[in-house]
């Protein structure tokens, strides 16, 4: 938004930007004032300048396999005073990951866009005048739990007249039902 204002500032002023956009005018000013004299920024954003460099040079001297844990590890064997969860916020900053067994992120089933969706029955309007007129369903599906090897998979279908909801959840693809109100 910054650099927004910065190419827009001379044709329609900071404040009138401001208005339109989420920031403060004298946020606007205060990451100028910052920019023009480093010095008055804040001990831990100097100290995150100084290490970011030092984060980056461990993680690249162990082949980029390094997760925040063990980067701090090696940080502190060299004599670094530093945080854990500073190096994983630094890491994160720095768009750096350790490397990970097994599918790196989760992901959802991918949309062909060439097969026709359901059509949307009540045009995104969830209220009803009478019973029985309206009931909504939604499934989701969760990952496999710590403790045991299941998958999970949570069904809710609910009244929109007395939001009264009946929840399926099969766990290890077993049924079991449950009832309850909201």
């Amino acid at each position: 938004m910054i650099h927004y204002i910065d190419d827009y500032r001379e044709q329609f002023g900071v404040e009138p930007i401001c208005k339109v956009l989420p920031i403060a005018p004298s946020t606007y000013y205060e990451h100028k004032t910052l920019e023009r004299d480093p010095e008055r920024r804040s001990d831990r954003a100097k100290r995150d300048e100084q290490l970011k460099p030092e984060i980056e040079r461990v993680w690249k001297e162990n082949f980029e396999v390094y997760g925040a844990k063990k980067v701090w590890r090696q940080m502190n064997r060299e004599g670094f005073d530093i945080a854990r969860c500073t190096v994983g916020r630094l890491m994160k900053r720095l768009g750096l990951e350790g490397v990970t067994r097994g599918p790196k992120k989760h992901w959802t089933t991918i949309p062909d866009d060439s097969l026709a969706r359901p059509a949307d029955l009540v045009n995104r309007e969830f209220s009803a005048s009478r019973p029985n007129q309206l009931w909504v369903a939604d499934i989701t599906f969760g990952a496999p739990s710590l403790r045991r090897q299941s998958r999970m998979l949570l069904s809710k279908l609910e009244h929109v007249w007395n939001a009264s909801r009946i929840i399926l959840e099969e766990m290890n693809w077993m049924p079991a039902l449950c009832y309850g109100r909201a």
